[in-house]
């Protein structure tokens, strides 16, 4: 069986982990070990920051809603109560856009949950 020599392939993954590291600081972007110890890390974070993101936009949501029915004197958690008891069934992302781009859609929809649960 003749003899394999791995050189190449060596060569090309470390040149591919120091390509991904591309940016990083330090020696993470040079040194083979460290970077491949950052490479691990930076992969942890993405997943974790990409289920953050999930939570972040849901707390301004939140916050764009709050805004728009203070205005039209309710509080978001009476609002959103009143929401689920109407059976009106919007998200609260797209409560925000509306609250955002019509600000008088979102009062009439406000009025509206607010007389149909007097």
């Amino acid at each position: 069986m003749p003899r394999v020599k791995r050189g190449k392939i060596a060569l090309k993954r470390r040149r591919n982990v120091l390509r991904r590291t591309k940016g990083f600081k330090w020696g993470g972007k040079s040194k083979e070990r460290t970077a491949k110890v950052r490479l691990l890390k930076a992969g942890v974070h993405a997943f974790q920051d990409r289920r953050k993101k999930k939570r972040i936009f849901r707390k301004l949501w939140q916050i764009q809603i709050n805004a728009a029915t203070r205005e039209s004197g309710m509080s978001y958690s009476v609002f959103i109560n009143k929401l689920k008891k109407a059976n009106i069934e919007l998200d609260r992302k797209v409560l925000a856009q509306i609250a955002q781009t019509y600000p008088k859609a979102f009062n009439s929809l406000v009025e509206a949950v607010n007389k149909s649960q007097q």
